[in-house]
């Protein structure tokens, strides 16, 4: 709040300057010029007539996928439990990587803060920075396609995620267990294992659950680019136009999704 004088002598409080104002007023048209040159140049590259035909579109296409195709259930079964598989040997797998990332990167924990640290850090930024669909397709390209290459996808996808949280959790420990551990000659070994390992193991596990609820959304979109499970069976539809078969795929996959999210839930609940 600053105060400006009138002629009579009389103050008026404001809430900022003359300069403030006029920065922040500069700042809101800096930004609506901004978003008329963005909506502008997104208009020519648009054709418009798509856009207003899009409802009829949209309402020809729900009338054509309803009521869905109840008796393709018997051919989703094994691609649902190809996701699932994904979802979860991913989830281990990358688990089973990420925590030694972890150890070296965490400040604490690492044996160098110059070397290995950096290298660590490396590994867990490239891994979270591409998506599991592009991993896919680089794998499908090296391994060729199925459930083993979203498998890996999934992996390296996770790797990241589940040592940047996890490295986290080890540099918040407390440090006076761990020097009590020290102080009784415990090794280092011993000492990462009855000091740091039980602070940790909450954290963990939450990771681990958390990981793999959201690596089920991931692998349902995996079979798109060949890499296995159910999304194979719903670009196979697509290609076809067999909309019926597209609306059961979709509400498989929506509680394949829900089923997984309620048991995360509960996993995490029972944690904490």
């Amino acid at each position: 709040m600053v105060s400006i004088k009138r002629s009579d002598g009389s103050q008026v409080w404001r809430k900022r300057t003359t300069g403030q104002s006029m920065v922040r007023w500069f700042g809101w048209l800096v930004g609506v010029a901004v978003f008329v040159w963005a909506w502008n140049f997104i208009s020519e590259a648009t054709t418009w007539f798509f856009v207003w035909d899009a409802p009829r579109i949209a309402g020809d296409i729900f009338s054509r996928a309803t009521p869905p195709r109840w008796s393709y259930m018997e051919k989703l079964w094994e691609p649902i439990w190809d996701t699932l598989n994904i979802a979860t040997l991913g989830t281990i797998f990358a688990l089973f990587m990420a925590i030694p990332v972890a150890f070296m990167a965490a400040r604490n924990t690492t044996p160098s803060r110059w070397i290995v640290r950096p290298i660590a850090l490396l590994i867990i930024v490239s891994t979270r920075s591409i998506n599991s669909l592009i991993w896919a397709l680089l794998l499908i390209a090296i391994i060729g396609p199925g459930v083993f290459a979203g498998i890996v996808a999934i992996s390296i996808r996770s790797i990241g995620f589940c040592a940047k949280l996890l490295y986290e959790a080890i540099e918040e420990i407390n440090e006076v267990q761990v020097e009590a551990i020290t102080a009784t000659g415990a090794s280092k070994l011993q000492t990462m294992a009855y000091g740091i390992v039980p602070q940790i193991m909450p954290a963990f596990a939450g990771i681990a659950v958390f990981r793999w609820d959201i690596n089920i959304r991931e692998s349902t979109v995996l079979g798109l680019v060949g890499a296995g499970g159910i999304g194979l069976q719903l670009s196979s539809s697509l290609n076809v136009l067999a909309w019926p078969q597209v609306t059961l795929i979709l509400l498989v996959i929506l509680l394949a999704v829900v089923i997984g999210e309620w048991v995360s839930a509960k996993v995490r609940g029972a944690i904490i």
